[in-house]
């Protein structure tokens, strides 16, 4: 009987105003998280030059990336038991420890391990705001409500470098995690007071076992590609063993999930079609664009001289480009109901300006730039919400939760692995024309993993070491984008792969579960009929 209840009863339907609240308080969560990409981007340059060498830099990255990745899945589960403003709220909290424990580190390990921290709660941060818009606004007017996550964002683009530099130039590096402080209170604060979100408690088994063998499968790939060829070589016996035991974890990952009673990453996902292409173009979208990226702030410090304030500044046309895309896109996806042109026009763009950036040289213009990344944000405007979109679209109500964190997953897993192997090219081509562009007297003190100065002493260096440490930096950063060329290009394939459904008009919170309703499942598979 109240199975029957529950299928009969009318739909929630949200209020604009209701809305709006309720965007506000996840935008000043996700405004945390963004805030901190960008700042970090700036100040990475100085924090190596602090702590350690740029070896070290992927790193920094990388430990954020994993924590994250390794954490989402498990967010929209862990917020069916305890709701989903006391998870955000808790994300929030680890995020801010992390935040003050990075601020407070005094060497480069210590940096690592607390950007770990960050990186737990910043998966739950993303995640959780993505699952419950999906809650409270049906996929047909998601749209017109991504302004205010562009917003958010284009605040981040704005006032992140801005901050960062102005910390790094005139008071310290410590302060980009600091700032986090006073916006984490004034997050929680104003999600206390919004996000009062209808909750009905689901019982679940949290797969902690099934995540703790992940972590370690991808730590242990993770290692083969950072150490690999740089500390240890590729047929070395500690660069294999990781080899195997990264294979060996994630075959017995996904072993496991095949029979735990509620998996982590559920194998049902992977029976849809739109959920596998999305995860898969959400992968290889955050090799290219993570691992690409973390490297033009250095490029603008190293090779223009430029401060890290200007370095942040000059970055805008990128995030100008993501902003005006995810808004337009989003408005008319409205609109017409059709996604599908969007990632795949946004994936040639993207492939296109990761193509133009390999033109990079010493004398590059700033005007040149601009364009170059401006087209690479405009392509990545078009992709990322409006593939969550077309999986959220497509999922049986039960799995909405779990598949939006799985495809955030895939593409943090995707931005891990490609600071990793993106590092590692860079490391090793900057090696290589050091060695042939520096003279033999002082190419053991700027070797990459001695390349402990700022970028303001490298410039101090005598002028014949200095141009070869410039040329041999656009040297290693043009093979690193031709690299990320061909990477990016297969995005562009998976996207013309992807179906596309027509979009539901009712939000996730006025629909049952299916697993509640006899029957659901069928009913939620023919929720939309392809349209392709």
């Amino acid at each position: 009987m109240a199975t029957t209840a529950a299928a009969a009863r009318p739909p929630v339907q949200m209020t604009h105003r209701q809305i709006v609240l309720v965007f506000s308080g996840l935008g000043l969560g996700m405004l945390l998280a963004a805030l901190d990409q960008t700042i970090v981007a700036t100040a990475l340059p100085t924090i190596v030059g602090d702590l350690g060498g740029l070896d070290h830099l992927s790193w920094v990255v990388t430990a954020y990336l994993l924590t994250s990745t390794a954490s989402t899945p498990l967010y929209g589960k862990i917020s069916d038991l305890y709701g989903r403003k006391q998870v955000f709220q808790a994300a929030i909290i680890i995020f801010l420890i992390g935040s003050v424990l990075s601020g407070l580190a005094q060497n480069m390990g210590e940096l690592i391990a607390f950007r770990a921290i960050q990186g737990l709660g910043a998966g739950g941060l993303l995640t959780l705001a993505l699952v419950i818009v999906a809650d409270v606004v049906s996929p047909r007017e998601r749209g017109r409500y991504q302004g205010y996550f562009g917003a958010v964002f284009a605040l981040a683009s704005v006032g992140g470098p801005l901050a960062g530099g102005f910390f790094v130039d005139n008071l310290s590096w410590r302060w980009v995690f600091y700032i986090n402080v006073p916006l984490g209170i004034l997050a929680l604060v104003v999600t206390s007071a919004v996000l009062n979100l209808p909750f009905r408690r689901q019982e679940h088994d949290i797969d902690y076992l099934g995540a703790g063998v992940l972590v370690a499968g991808v730590s242990a790939l993770l290692l083969v590609t950072v150490w690999g060829g740089s500390q240890f070589a590729w047929t070395s016996p500690i660069i294999i063993a990781l080899g195997i035991a990264g294979v060996v974890l994630l075959a017995v990952f996904f072993w496991w999930e095949q029979r735990v009673a509620e998996p982590i990453l559920p194998p049902r996902l992977f029976h849809n079609g739109i959920f596998n292409v999305a995860s898969t173009l959400m992968f290889v979208l955050g090799v290219s664009m993570f691992g690409a990226m973390i490297f033009l702030p250095v490029y603008l410090q190293l090779v223009h001289g430029a401060s890290a304030t200007a370095s942040g500044l000059l970055l805008i046309p990128m995030m100008v480009g993501v902003l005006v895309a995810s808004i337009g896109s989003g408005r008319l996806v409205s609109r017409l109901g059709r996604y599908k042109i969007f990632p795949v026009i946004g994936t040639a763009l993207m492939t296109f300006g990761m193509y133009l950036l390999s033109h990079l040289t010493l004398t590059t213009s700033y005007t040149t730039f601009g364009i170059y990344i401006a087209v690479l944000g405009f392509g990545m405007g078009l992709i990322m919400q409006n593939v969550i979109l077309a999986v959220q679209n497509s999922m049986d109500i039960r799995d909405l939760g779990v598949a939006t964190a799985s495809v955030t997953f895939f593409r943090a897993m995707g931005g891990a692995f490609g600071v990793a192997i993106f590092g590692a090219i860079f490391n090793s081509q900057l090696n290589h024309w050091l060695g042939k562009l520096v003279p033999a007297a002082a190419g053991k003190a700027i070797s990459t993993g001695n390349l402990t100065a700022s970028p303001e002493a490298v410039h101090r260096l005598p002028p014949p070491i200095l141009d070869g440490v410039l040329q041999g930096f656009v040297h290693a950063l043009h093979t690193l984008f031709l690299v990320g060329t061909p990477v990016a290009a297969v995005s562009f394939f998976l996207a013309l792969m992807l179906k596309e459904v027509r979009l539901r008009d009712t939000p996730a919170m006025g629909q049952d579960v299916a697993a509640a309703v006899p029957g659901g499942e069928a009913q939620a598979a023919a929720v939309g009929a392809t349209i392709d």
